[in-house]
């Protein structure tokens, strides 16, 4: 059964949210909460630990920035997907950059939510259509960087890259690389660690910017 909690100040769209998430095969909305907030003062009462947070961005007390940054810091395992009006070009940078692993609009479909709360159960990051969106946002206008931390990235350690943009997990990338899965988790350990990255969706966006990647062949 896959946790899932909801944090959105307006509550007949977090009621509808929760009664659609429950539609969903082995998905059990275990949360509901009006602000993040609400939602740390939960977790560290331990109460039920979720493995997914649908999150809004605008809300008060504590936002959803606030909150992302909050929950990458001290509970890195929780999975994030953005699920909000908010879709400013500044916004969903912002977003990612603190490491959420998944972003949606509110008009977004149904059933892409659905396919995205199963992926991101397995996997690190899910690059669904609004996400890919915002990626080649990013690189189209952010600033181009020129390795400003003088990373060295090793062609096995671009090989992980390369195959964890394309969706791979690490079971997936050990049988291509024919490597073991341990090993697979060291390179993107060491990865993020040089490129000072929270997730892997950083580290994909420092791959692009710096050309170590090309966007319109992943």
């Amino acid at each position: 059964m896959i946790r899932v909690s909801v944090v959105d100040d307006h509550k007949l769209f977090r009621e509808s949210l929760a009664i659609l998430l429950e539609t969903f095969e082995n998905v059990d909305v275990v949360s509901k909460f009006g602000n993040g907030k609400e939602l740390i003062d939960a977790l560290t009462a331990s109460e039920v630990i979720p493995d997914i947070i649908l999150l809004d961005i605008q809300m008060p007390v504590m936002d959803g920035f606030a909150t992302s940054e909050y929950l990458r810091e001290h509970y890195p395992d929780i999975k994030i997907i953005i699920v909000s009006q908010l879709t400013t070009r500044e916004s969903i940078h912002k977003v990612m950059e603190f490491g959420v692993h998944g972003f949606f609009t509110k008009n977004s479909a149904p059933d892409d939510l659905e396919e995205t709360i199963r992926i991101l159960k397995e996997r690190d990051f899910y690059l669904g259509k609004d996400l890919s969106w915002a990626l080649s946002e990013l690189i189209e206008f952010g600033d181009k960087a020129e390795n400003p931390l003088g990373v060295v990235i090793t062609e096995r350690e671009l090989d992980v890259i390369r195959l964890a943009a394309k969706e791979y997990n690490s079971v997936q990338i050990a049988d291509e690389l024919n490597i073991n899965v341990r090993t697979v988790e060291t390179h993107r350990k060491r990865i993020m660690e040089k490129t000072k990255c929270k997730n892997f969706i950083g580290v994909i966006v420092y791959a692009l910017k710096n050309n170590y990647l090309n966007l319109e062949r992943m």
